[in-house]
């Protein structure tokens, strides 16, 4: 069964987050030069929230909420919902569909290791349905030999 090891493994652990104390825009700014849907809140050094860009639509734009003087900390989802580098893909996607979330830190005794999104672990399962298949088409091509 694959965990979120091996996604982490893939994609690197490279995080992107914030203080929760900087602007809403500083983070959507942020989220746009590096091409991510979301932002790790921190305090103190411990996660403490996920900024995304759902959160920009619902609790900023929505609210009419000025971006520059809105703090992720007024905004971001918390409590965070986490998972283990150990935690099977199944498990993550249960959590994620229940708890309505896309973006999963990913933590460990030492702390933030990475952070997994519904989109790495529908591109994994695609991988792995591809490498089946041509593991197959291997297969079948050799016994007809």
């Amino acid at each position: 069964m694959a965990t979120v090891q091996d996604i982490l493994g893939r994609k690197g652990s490279d995080v992107v987050s914030m203080v929760a104390g900087e602007s809403v825009l500083n983070a959507a700014r942020l989220m746009n030069e590096r091409g991510v849907g979301g932002v790790v809140v921190t305090d103190g050094g411990e996660v403490v929230g996920v900024f995304t860009e759902r959160d920009i639509l619902r609790r900023v734009v929505a609210e009419q909420l000025d971006p520059a003087a809105t703090t992720l900390q007024e905004v971001m989802t918390s409590p965070v919902i986490t998972c283990r580098p150990e935690a099977e893909l199944e498990e993550c996607v249960g959590l994620m569909t229940v708890k309505r979330v896309r973006h999963l830190p990913v933590v460990d005794d030492s702390g933030l290791r990475g952070v997994i999104t519904s989109g790495d672990i529908l591109a994994h399962q695609v991988q792995e349905q591809k490498d089946t298949i041509e593991y197959l088409n291997s297969y079948v091509f050799d016994i007809r030999r």
